[in-house]
């Protein structure tokens, strides 16, 4: 029984010195937060947008691919397609032009041709009397191509370029040959430019001819043909600093100079106007210099601001920069500030500055920004020291707490302790009465 006592007792005092130890912590820790930031899902898709093109046309008889003829119900090729051709990876189409739709990309857009061939070349539309058949001495009179073995067929390609260059033609011969049934199979990757296109191919009819009692073929030449042309859908300009080759955003003040990078979008048109400070009857004021065209790679170094206007014709958008090159004060006020020279010209005559980036600041604002910044100091000096304050109180109010908590944890111990001794005095008077009466 005593050692049970002793036993607990000691058992009670390591509970309460632990408790001791770990009770600051679990109280009096700040806490964290834990929760984390939802990252938003964003799905950059391709896109599955697709724009279909061309259309066939029986184009004669071993004649340079050159007619237009509509294919009638007696035709062969009647009520069937060889297979469609059409372009993903655009933005917008416009499609004003039917004959010739302009595709526009933007960065990141893959504008790409595509075949899908839908009939088996050796038995079109489920007849085997309707073959593709070779074409050994084929021609083209539309690209101007010399006579070549087409094969099954031969893919005609033609790019014009933005200074309207007309490339020569890219013939992929035999291409049907090559391509499967139902796929869809990639044909060029596109950049800005026009485009003509033509799929030349030569279709075999077989037919019973009874007063002869033979298998009789004729062969007729068709085509799929089509134009379009892919442009930039932006409508920026980036000027760069001569010297640093820093990108210049609009506003932008440089004594060095600048060039003009349209970052591949040859199809913009672009006007530059460059003004300059001139003495006049009222004194200095705006004069143009020029107002002119502008393209890709210009550089302007001489002082003066630099409006650059861009226009794309097929979006119909706008853009707008301008540029200061130079040193002068009311020149760089009148880029930012949006008044006319004799605004600023009065404004510095009352005392105010102009900036290095252009910002016109008068006395008052001068005086103000002081008062304003002593104010901010004296600010953050009080809330440091409230901030110190309140940390001392935290701490005050923390130890005192813990102070609390020791004085109860050992007044339970020691109650504990005065119970277990006289339990145990008790005890042992009993134990000396039981003695005397044996004696």
């Amino acid at each position: 029984m005593k050692k049970s006592c002793i036993k607990a007792s000691i058992i009670v005092l390591i509970t309460v010195f632990i408790s001791l130890s770990v009770m600051p912590i679990s109280v009096f820790a700040e806490e964290s937060d834990t929760s984390e930031a939802l990252s938003e899902v964003q799905t950059n898709s391709e896109g599955n947008e697709r724009y279909y093109l061309g259309e066939t046309i029986k184009a004669g008889d071993d004649d340079g691919y050159d007619k237009d003829k509509t294919i009638k119900k007696k035709d062969p090729h009647y009520g069937w397609t060889l297979g469609d051709f059409y372009i993903t990876g655009f933005s917008r189409v416009i499609a004003e032009d039917e004959e010739t739709p302009v595709f526009l990309k933007n960065v990141g857009d893959t504008p790409t041709l595509y075949f899908k061939l839908n009939q088996d070349i050796d038995e079109l539309d489920g007849d085997d009397d309707n073959v593709i058949y070779d074409d050994p001495n084929g021609y083209d009179k539309y690209f101007g191509t010399d006579k070549t073995d087409f094969g099954k067929g031969a893919l005609i390609i033609r790019h014009t370029d933005y200074q309207n260059h007309v490339g020569d033609p890219v013939i992929y011969t035999d291409y049907l040959s090559g391509v499967e049934e139902g796929a869809d199979t990639k044909v060029e990757l596109l950049e800005e430019g026009d485009y003509e296109a033509s799929l030349d191919y030569t279709v075999r009819h077989f037919y019973w001819r009874p007063f002869d009692a033979k298998w009789i073929s004729n062969d007729n030449d068709y085509k799929i043909f089509f134009k379009f042309s892919v442009r930039n859908g932006n409508c920026m300009v980036f000027p760069f600093d001569t010297e640093t080759k820093a990108e210049l955003t609009n506003t932008s003040i440089t004594p060095n100079g600048f060039y003009l990078d349209l970052a591949k979008s040859k199809y913009l048109d672009i006007t530059i106007k460059r003004e300059i400070l001139a003495e006049g009857a009222e004194g200095l004021t705006e004069d143009v210099r020029f107002n002119r065209p502008a393209k890709d790679g210009d550089k302007y170094t001489e002082e003066g601001i630099y409006t650059i206007k861009v226009h794309n014709r097929y979006t119909d958008e706008d853009t707008t920069k301008k540029i200061y090159v130079g040193n002068d004060d009311i020149l760089k006020a009148y880029m930012t500030s949006g008044l006319s020279i004799q605004e600023i010209k009065n404004q510095v005559a009352n005392g105010a500055k102009v900036s290095a980036d252009g910002m016109l600041i008068s006395q008052i604002e001068t005086i103000s920004d002081t008062k304003t910044n002593e104010k901010l100091s004296e600010t953050e000096t009080t809330s440091a020291y409230t901030s110190d304050e309140n940390s001392d109180n935290s701490s005050d109010k923390s130890a005192t707490v813990l102070i609390v908590i020791i004085v109860i944890s050992t007044l339970v111990v020691g109650c504990v302790i005065i119970i277990l001794v006289k339990s145990k005095s008790k005890r042992n008077d009993v134990a000396d009465k039981k003695g005397g009466d044996k004696v």
